[in-house]
């Protein structure tokens, strides 16, 4: 079956990135793993025996580096609604994000404790409208930021993927509200023509400077 012009391109791009090819070269499951690894070396958010939440998980690549961050003594919980191969020291929890029933299984998992940091990757299905597409990246962001509330420990950190647009501004206001500095991070290995940053909230319920 012919590939499509727009295919093509795509694995041209794929094949030519010096992220996909670090990534093979060094075993991680994605490229995106180096956006979160950079901004771990600038901003330090995981450390030894942390309890994170990895939302968007699939297919393994940030959780993979959350494991070798808070060790042994630590504990990484993953989620996304496509299936993920089991990894060391990750425990795995499939399903959508948006449905009550699988929001009830993380918690759980988390159990009474709390969690350290909630790292949000997630993306919608884009439609190729842009208000749609915006629209949705905002809800997605809101619910992530809605468990965070739900779970952080007093002083976590919370990591989201955004795009910049429609409803970029009132949430980064939301999000000034609840922890005492916010961040954003667009890593070298975000492509240079996206929309797409992550947003850096540190202090859970801690007054804003």
């Amino acid at each position: 079956m012919k590939r499509s012009h727009s295919s093509r391109q795509w694995l041209d791009r794929q094949h030519k990135d010096i992220y996909t090819q670090k990534a093979k070269k060094e075993g991680y499951r994605s490229r995106a793993a180096y956006k979160l690894i950079e901004i771990q070396e600038k901003d330090r958010v995981c450390r030894t025996g942390m309890t994170v939440v990895d939302l968007g998980a699939a297919p393994g690549g940030w959780s993979q580096a959350l494991a070798k961050w808070v060790g042994v003594r630590g504990q990484v919980i993953a989620l996304d609604i496509l299936p993920i191969e089991p990894l060391p020291g990750v425990d795995i929890i499939e399903g959508d994000f948006r449905e009550l029933s699988v929001l009830e299984a993380l918690q759980d998992r988390v159990g009474q404790g709390g969690v350290d940091v909630v790292l949000s990757d997630i993306a919608p299905n884009f439609s190729g409208i842009e208000a749609v597409d915006q629209a949705r990246t905002v809800y997605l962001g809101e619910l992530a930021l809605d468990f965070a509330q739900h779970v952080l420990k007093p002083g976590g950190s919370f990591l989201v993927k955004f795009f910049q647009g429609e409803g970029f501004e009132s949430y980064m206001a939301r999000l000034k509200t609840l922890f005492q500095s916010v961040a954003v991070r667009k890593p070298k290995a975000s492509r240079a023509e996206s929309r797409e940053v992550y947003l850096l909230a540190k202090q859970y319920g801690h007054s804003p400077r």
